[in-house]
C-alpha cells in the first residue's frame, strides 16, 4: 500500500469514529433529559396559544374596558317600583316655595366638587361611570367615550373640547331649583352640596335633553324614552326622600301615574 493510501485510510477510519461518538455523545443526553423534548409545529402552536396574556395596556390615549352605560331600557325591577310607589305615599305633598334666593353655586356650590375625595370632580366621576370606552388624560380627565342617553336611546360621541363638550351634560335628575323650592333651602350647606353632587341624581345624557328639562318636574318634563321612565321617577323619589324634600301635587300626581304604569 503507497503512502498516500495509507493517509486517506487514516482519515476515513478517524471521520467514523468521530461520527460515532457524537452519536452517542447525543442519545447519551438525551437519555438523561438534558436536551429535553422536541417540539413540532403544533407543540409551539398549542404553546404561544396557552401562553400567559399580556396586562392591558392602560394611560393616556388608550381606551379602557367597556363598562355598561346606563341603560336605554328599564331596569327597574318590581322591588324597586313597589319602593319608590311606598316611598312617594310618605313624601310631604305641598306647593313650590318661592325660587326667591336661588343661586346654583351660592347655594349647592361650584360645578363639579369632590365630595366623596377621590381625587376626581363629580363630572369626571359619572362620565366614567356611564360612557363606554372611554379614554383619560391621567386618572381623573374622561377625554373621549360613547353614550347611549338615557333619555333618547341616541349614541352620542363624546369628545373633550370647548365646542364638543356640551354634547354630553350632567342631569340632575332632581333640578336644584326644584329642589330650592322643595325644601333644600331649610338643608345646610353641606346637605345641598351633597345633593348637587349625589351619584344617585346624577345621569350623563345628551345635551339637548337637559336643556329643555331645565328645572322642570315630572309633572312638566319627562324622558322621551318611555322605558327609562320608571327609573327616571324611582330616581327623583329615592333622592326626595333622602334628602327630606317634598313634591308638588302636580309633581307627584305625574309620579303616581308613571310608576302605576311601571
Amino acid at each position: 500500500m503507497t503512502s498516500r493510501r495509507r493517509r486517506r485510510s487514516r482519515t476515513a477510519l478517524t471521520s467514523f469514529l468521530v461520527v460515532l461518538a457524537l452519536a452517542a455523545g447525543g442519545w447519551a443526553l438525551d437519555a438523561t433529559g438534558v436536551l429535553g423534548p422536541v417540539t413540532d409545529t403544533a407543540d409551539r402552536s398549542t404553546a404561544v396559544a396557552t401562553a400567559p396574556t399580556a396586562p392591558p395596556a392602560t394611560g393616556p390615549g388608550v381606551a379602557e374596558p367597556s363598562r355598561a352605560s346606563r341603560p336605554t331600557v328599564d331596569t327597574a325591577t318590581d322591588g324597586e317600583v313597589t319602593r319608590a310607589r311606598t316611598l312617594l305615599a310618605a313624601l310631604p305633598v305641598k306647593g313650590k316655595a318661592a325660587a326667591t334666593g336661588y343661586d346654583r353655586t351660592g347655594e349647592f356650590g361650584s360645578a363639579w366638587l369632590d365630595v366623596d375625595r377621590n381625587g376626581c370632580d363629580t363630572r369626571n366621576d359619572v362620565l366614567a361611570r356611564d360612557l363606554n370606552d372611554i379614554v383619560r388624560d391621567g386618572p381623573c380627565t374622561v377625554l373621549t367615550g360613547t353614550l347611549v342617553s338615557p333619555y333618547t336611546g341616541a349614541t352620542i360621541d363624546f369628545v373633550r373640547g370647548n365646542t364638543t363638550s356640551t354634547l354630553v351634560q350632567i342631569d340632575h335628575v332632581v333640578a336644584l331649583e326644584n329642589a330650592w323650592r322643595t325644601g333644600a333651602q331649610q338643608l345646610s350647606q353641606d346637605e345641598r352640596e351633597a345633593l348637587a353632587n349625589d351619584p344617585q341624581n346624577l345621569f350623563a345624557v345628551d345635551g339637548r335633553s337637559n336643556a329643555q328639562k331645565g328645572s322642570g318636574d315630572t309633572a312638566t318634563w319627562l324622558p322621551a324614552d318611555r322605558a327609562f321612565r320608571c327609573t327616571y321617577v324611582a330616581h327623583q323619589v329615592e333622592v326626595k326622600t333622602a334628602y327630606r324634600l317634598w313634591v308638588a301635587p302636580a309633581e307627584h300626581d305625574a309620579m303616581e301615574r308613571v310608576l302605576q304604569r311601571c
